[in-house]
């Protein structure tokens, strides 16, 4: 059985979407982060503004008009259902990279106090800005990175106290 995504537009409108209705849209690259799309003998044009690879979050424009879509898997809704959270946040002592990938920048210092969903840093992978935030309210112990650097998938980018 192929997976169904489950998206959340603008918080409001919920959509499933599954491999299938991925390759009946006839998507071209047009250049970094910019797409057309044929879906249904309509045409749109797509484009990648921010991406949050760790929560799943991402805002797109279509046709000029802004989008904020938020994808859940079938386990993050299997998660849901059974009322247990995704991540016991308070327990969070480092963040690491998703993904191999480019620190772009660095919006924080060691010391700093951070709050939940601050931009920590931008990282890019795959031609993508990622934006890394604070998964809680904390202090910045140390950031093992710099802008500039490239970093493997689970290196330790920032540490918290």
């Amino acid at each position: 059985m192929d997976p169904t995504f489950k998206l959340t537009v603008n918080e409001a409108l919920q959509f499933d979407l599954t491999k299938v209705d991925l390759a009946e849209t006839d998507l071209l690259e047009v250049s970094e982060n910019t797409f057309h799309a044929l879906e249904g003998h309509r045409s749109y044009n797509v484009r990648l503004v921010t991406s949050d690879f760790l929560r799943k979050r991402y805002v797109l424009t279509v046709n000029e008009t802004r989008y904020e879509v938020a994808i859940a898997d079938d386990l993050d809704v299997l998660i849901q259902e059974m009322g247990f959270a995704l991540s016991e946040t308070e327990s969070v002592t480092a963040i690491e990279a998703p993904m191999p990938g480019l620190i772009l920048e660095i919006n924080v210092t060691a010391g700093q106090e951070v709050k939940e969903n601050d931009t920590l840093l931008i990282l890019e992978a795959m031609k993508m800005e990622n934006s890394i935030v604070s998964p809680r309210d904390g202090l910045v112990k140390c950031i093992s990175v710099a802008p500039g650097d490239t970093v493997e998938k689970n290196q330790v980018l920032i540490e918290f106290e």
